[in-house]
């Protein structure tokens, strides 16, 4: 796939506007031309490749993978991730009046608003949710492999009384032993 440096910056141009016509211009084709020019460049094979390979790669770095997802998920449980909060202050400030005469002046205290931003932990809520999601997202190995060890069980006793049965069928014993090994709870 090599571009001239033309179709490169055609390609780039588009990607930015996704005007074929207005692409060709910025990129030095002939304003006469630019607009044939242009939807002729979105039906060459390798420019559509680099076109493609390239938002590809722009929308790559703006969508979260799974491991990023469980990553923040678990520094918000653990509360490491912080809030900003602002928080409006009242603080007092003196000023000196100056009356209508030499001697009268006097002070005033009044109030000015003052905002402060400070970081806190985020909410123990947010920890709580964030656990309750994880917990559904990450089953443990145990829940997984008991699960898994149950339906390989039923198979077997399953495949055991179809067994049991064609051999009753054939005239068999008539005897039927059937072995239940009860489900173990957790403690």
């Amino acid at each position: 796939m090599k571009l001239t440096p033309k179709q490169k910056k055609f390609a780039d141009e588009y990607i930015k506007t996704g005007n074929a016509t207005q692409s060709a211009i910025e990129a030095g084709y002939s304003k006469k031309t630019a607009r044939s020019v242009g939807s002729e460049n979105l039906t060459k094979p390798d420019i559509f490749e680099y076109i493609a390979k390239r938002i590809e790669e722009i929308d790559k770095d703006k969508i979260a993978e799974q491991k990023e997802i469980l990553e923040f998920m678990t520094r918000v449980m653990r509360r490491q991730e912080m809030e900003q909060v602002t928080n409006v202050l009242k603080k007092p400030v003196v000023l000196t009046v100056n009356g209508s005469g030499d001697d009268n002046t006097y002070e005033k205290i009044v109030n000015e608003e003052v905002l402060e931003v400070t970081e806190i932990a985020g909410s123990v809520g947010d920890a709580v949710r964030a656990a309750d999601l994880l917990s559904k997202i990450i089953k443990p190995a145990k829940e997984e492999t008991s699960f898994e060890e149950d339906k390989a069980r039923k198979m077997k006793a399953d495949a055991d009384m179809a067994e049991k049965k064609v051999e009753l069928l054939n005239g068999g014993s008539g005897e039927i032993t059937i072995n239940v090994k009860p489900f173990e709870e957790d403690l």
